[in-house]
């Protein structure tokens, strides 16, 4: 079985700060991309950023600049800072990560349980 666990979300004022951190744990072989996605009410789940091993970072225009990814494909987590932090940013952030299991030739992508952002004064 495989979990992967957000931390990090809350509530801030516009113009702050969070960092969310997210580790996948259970039968894993090997993690070949992470990523944070998110949703917000009434809209479709969407990339933040993403890093895939050997890679290089891609991020979603909207957050460019201001937020940062940063992985540890060792340790099996992925890590999302982000300075700056505007209402629109309100969300529902989701980590993910494609990774192969034990025993399995395939890879396939988990998703952790989601942890609220909320930017309000």
């Amino acid at each position: 079985q495989v979990q992967l666990v957000e931390s990090g979300g809350g509530l801030v004022q516009p113009g702050g700060s969070l960092r969310l951190s997210c580790v996948a744990s259970g039968s894993i072989f090997s993690i070949n991309a992470m990523g944070w996605y998110r949703q917000a009410p009434g809209k479709q789940r969407e990339l933040v950023a993403a890093f895939t091993s050997g890679g290089s970072p891609n991020y979603a225009d909207s957050v460019k600049g201001r937020f940062t990814i940063s992985t540890e494909f060792a340790k099996n987590a992925v890590s999302l800072q982000m300075n700056s932090l505007k209402p629109e940013d309100t969300a529902v952030y989701y980590c993910n990560a494609n990774l192969q299991r034990y025993g399995s030739l395939r890879y396939t992508i988990y998703w952790g349980q989601g942890t609220q952002v909320t930017v309000s004064s």
